[in-house]
């Protein structure tokens, strides 16, 4: 009998290409072993509520009255819900066209994407157009509706940063691009070296492969760099010297954890380096609800803002949107309040400061006690977390424990990371899983855990990582960078 439609051998190509660590094999495994009654630490994926982080009072308290309306209509409503509450749900839904469970624009509420034009100006100190930002279920499928608009085949290539966060690899795979990866230097805290810039896309165009565009993350995951505005201005020259749209994944830009370096965003460097620059190159950005100290994945609320990008190319892109119909209502609503936030002298305004700011705080106090405690072990080498959610350490592994990850059919990083969830219950991400350098052996973790249990934590994660190197110490060699 011939395969039919669904079974494996006759599935598109691309699909099987499509490798995605972060809910890899580790992730899998560490399901079984939870099923089984170990209790597991799952710091594989940015994902602040399930490890804790209380959700924000208020934007919760409007968009409850937005999902269940009637209660507006309650005489005691006053007595459940603060003033401006009350206010910001009448106010989301006379923006839509019968509440919560109605279709919006395909590219999102007219309101709220006006919202957005709004924070965007008062973070850049540039206008911004509302008709040039879609709302997307999530920052990722906006990455993916881009993404799949720029690739045509396997001879159009993409310059992504290695490390890098795996959707690019996933998506570039599945879309039938091709990845052109630009190393990040460890030394040199996961900086960028322009000149390694041009030899990639050299190298590309030396194969066939036509590169389109660049992306950057900023601030990095799994990394944890934020850029300086000196970088951005190197990057986007080399964007408009090469031709390539920019695509600035800017997700965690609320998550900063040093003075030196804040966030500044591509499209603010891009606008004040005047023309023919700031005219010329393409830009696409990206936010979300998912991070910062709002943390609400789970609601998949995004944007992107286009630059530079031809009506022509709008409309098309809006037309794939409309074939989802609308992106989902409520993360609209999130997204409008994260980008409209509360003001001075509003009755939840001090309660929304204290939240935000003790959750900013702890994951400061985090990213600090991760990197220490990495750096106090024996053959673990960490820069610190200045932003984003991720401590991402360098393990150099003895050769006796390349040689029995071998043995096991592992990649060296991947025996080590199950070596670590068996004992510790520690769920992380291999190295292996964003790309790095021959030889060369990470993990990633959030450093989303209470910060009460952090300590605890570190310490399994010391005595597992000493015991183990002892185990393999052979005192010949190690891998490292």
């Amino acid at each position: 009998m011939a395969p039919r439609a669904l079974d494996y051998e006759s599935l598109n190509e691309n699909v099987k290409k499509v490798q995605y660590a972060v809910r890899g094999e580790l992730y899998l495994r560490a399901s079984e072993l939870q099923k089984e009654g170990k209790k597991i630490i799952f710091t594989n994926v940015g994902n602040p509520h399930a490890l804790g982080q209380k959700p924000l009072t208020f934007p919760r308290q409007v968009v409850a009255l937005c999902q269940a309306p009637f209660l507006l209509d309650d005489p005691n409503v006053g007595l459940l819900y603060p003033a401006d509450a009350i206010a910001k749900a009448k106010h989301y839904l006379a923006m839509t066209t019968g509440g919560l469970g109605a279709y919006s624009d395909s590219r999102g509420m007219p309101g709220v994407r006006k919202e957005v034009a709004d924070f965007i100006e008062r973070r850049d100190g540039y206008p911004s157009d509302p008709e040039l930002i879609f709302l997307t279920d999530g920052a990722s499928k906006g990455v993916m509706q881009i993404l799949n608009t720029i690739i045509r085949g396997e001879s159009d290539g993409v310059l992504v940063p290695v490390p890098q966060y795996p959707l690019y690899s996933a998506a570039i795979s599945l879309f039938g691009g091709s990845l052109v990866p630009y190393y990040l230097e460890e030394t040199e805290n996961w900086g960028l070296d322009v000149n390694d810039l041009r030899q990639s896309v050299a190298q590309a165009r030396y194969k066939g492969i036509t590169v389109k565009a660049m992306v950057i993350i900023n601030p990095g995951n799994p990394t944890g760099q934020c850029l300086s505005e000196a970088n951005l201005k190197e990057i986007l020259r080399f964007c408009y010297q090469e031709n390539l749209a920019l695509l600035g994944d800017e997700v965690y830009q609320q998550n900063i954890y040093q003075d030196e370096r804040p966030f500044i965003s591509s499209r603010k460097v891009l606008m004040g380096m005047g023309p023919p620059i700031s005219k010329e190159v393409q830009l696409v950005s990206f936010h979300t609800v998912s991070k910062g100290y709002w943390g609400e994945c789970g609601q998949r609320g995004g944007y992107f803002e286009m630059t530079n990008i031809p009506p022509k190319t709008v409309d098309e892109i809006y037309k794939v949107a409309s074939v989802s119909l609308s992106p989902n209502v409520p993360a609209q609503i999130f997204m409008g309040l994260m980008v409209n936030p509360l003001k001075p002298g509003d009755i939840s305004y001090e309660q929304f400061i204290r939240e935000s700011k003790g959750i900013i705080e702890s994951l400061r106090r985090r990213a600090r006690m991760m990197t220490d405690g990495f750096n106090s072990c024996k053959n673990v080498i960490c820069n610190f977390t200045e932003g984003a959610m991720y401590s991402f350490p360098q393990i150099r592994l003895p050769p006796k424990a390349i040689e029995a990850a071998k043995k096991a059919g592992k990649v060296p990083d991947v025996f080590y990371c199950l070596k670590l969830l068996e004992a510790t219950g520690i769920s992380t991400v291999p190295g292996s899983g964003f790309g790095q350098k021959e030889g060369v052996f990470h993990l990633r973790t959030t450093i989303l855990p209470a910060e009460e249990e952090m300590p605890e934590i570190m310490a399994s994660f010391k005595k597992f990582n000493n015991e183990f190197m002892e185990q393999y110490d052979d005192r010949s060699g190690y891998s490292r960078l």
